[in-house]
C-alpha cells in the first residue's frame, strides 16, 4: 500500500482526514521546523524489536523521552532495541523517517504489536505520516484507532508516564 491507496481506504471507510504535503521530514526537529501550523498532537514513532524477534511500534507524543529498559514490562518483552531498517522495508514497506501507524497496513502477517500513548486521546486531532515523510495526515484519534484495529489488529494503549527518561 502507498499513500494514495491509504487515502482511498480512509475515504472508503468514511473517515474524515486532512492531508498536508510538505518537504521530507526525517526527525521530530525537522517536523517542528517545517510543518507550519498543523493543529493537534504530533508524534514520535519508535519501531522496536526484542531478542525473540517480536516487533513493536510505539507512537508517542513528539517530545516524549522513553527509557527502553523501563518500557519492557508493559510490552511484555525482555531486551528491546531499535529494529534495523531492513525490517521496516520488509514488514511495513516504508523507509526510515516515514514510520507511523499507517505502516501497519502493510504488515500482512500482523507481526507488529502497536502501542499508542493514551495521551493522544486527549487531542482533537493527531498527525502521522501516510507511508511517506513528504505528507502528514490529520485524523481524529478514535478514528485512527478504529481504522488500525479494523485493518491490522487491536491497538494497545499505554501510559508512558512511568517509563520516561529522567532528565
Amino acid at each position: 500500500m502507498d499513500k494514495n491507496s491509504l487515502y482511498d481506504l480512509l475515504q472508503e471507510n468514511g473517515i474524515e482526514f486532512k492531508i498536508f504535503d510538505h518537504k521530507p521530514l526525517y526527525t521530530v526537529e525537522d517536523s517542528k521546523n517545517l510543518r507550519g501550523k498543523i493543529e493537534g498532537a504530533h508524534s514520535k514513532n519508535l519501531f522496536l524489536r526484542d531478542q525473540k524477534k517480536n516487533f513493536f511500534l510505539l507512537s508517542l507524543l513528539e517530545d516524549t523521552q522513553i527509557d527502553l529498559k523501563k518500557i519492557i514490562q508493559p510490552l511484555n518483552s525482555k531486551k528491546l532495541s531499535f529494529a534495523q531498517p531492513n525490517y521496516l522495508k520488509e514488514l511495513m514497506n516504508i523507509e526510515p523517517g516515514s514510520v507511523s501507524p499507517f505502516g501497519l497496513l502493510n504488515d500482512t502477517k500482523k507481526k507488529i504489536n502497536f502501542f499508542l500513548d493514551q495521551k493522544f486521546l486527549e487531542y482533537e486531532y493527531v498527525n502521522f505520516h501516510p507511508l511517506t515523510n513528504t505528507a502528514t495526515v490529520q485524523i481524529k484519534p478514535k478514528e485512527l484507532c478504529n481504522f488500525i484495529s479494523s485493518n491490522h489488529k487491536a491497538v494497545n494503549f499505554i501510559d508512558v508516564t512511568n517509563f520516561q527518561k529522567e532528565i
